[in-house]
């Protein structure tokens, strides 16, 4: 079978409302730097925002200034986006609550989903944003996603319902004894 393979995510985009909200937002809000901008090359009407969410890939936003925010929540039927997880830092994810309270933005709460803690919120469209911290770091050599395969390979043969710390810690325990040659 010969397939496409994917290589990473190149970019999301997504139809903004105006150009100083989704600025206020991807940029004042989750510290995006707005990298360029232009007219959005299929609907000149239009403006294209391009943002880097910290891996040098991008985000970008269709942006009209004749479209206002909407906060009633986006559309979750098939085929469209439920939502947006962008990584941060523990650091930044312990003062998210606050940051957030601070622009009066209402979140879920911290929510714990066995291998990593997240919090929900909304964009100013009503888009679903998940701030998410992983519970690890992979070892030298290793991604998240590395871990996690060995992870879910353990909580399998185990019948445990989902992955836990301690999935995790013998999941690096096993990809560490792998690269060392001590199993």
């Amino acid at each position: 079978m010969e397939k496409l393979q994917s290589q990473a995510v190149h970019h999301i985009t997504l139809t903004g409302a105006d150009r100083q909200t989704s600025i206020d937002f991807w940029s004042g809000l989750l510290g995006m730097a707005l990298v360029f901008e232009q007219p959005n090359l299929d609907v000149p009407a239009e403006g294209h925002l391009y943002f880097d969410p910290g891996d040098g890939r991008l985000i970008t936003v269709f942006t009209r200034e004749d479209r206002k925010p909407d906060p009633a929540r986006t559309p979750t039927d098939p085929g469209c986006v439920h939502h947006i997880a962008f990584s941060v830092s523990r650091a930044t994810f312990e003062q998210a609550i606050k940051r957030l309270n601070h622009r009066n933005i209402s979140d879920s709460g911290v929510k714990d989903r066995g291998f990593m803690d997240s919090i929900y919120f909304k964009d100013p469209l009503g888009l679903l944003i998940e701030l998410a911290c992983y519970r690890f770091e992979p070892p030298a050599g290793y991604s998240h996603a590395d871990v996690l395969a060995r992870a879910h390979a353990l909580r399998v043969d185990r019948g445990d319902p989902n992955i836990v710390d301690v999935h995790l810690a013998d999941a690096i325990e096993h990809l560490v004894a792998a690269k060392t040659g001590q199993r």
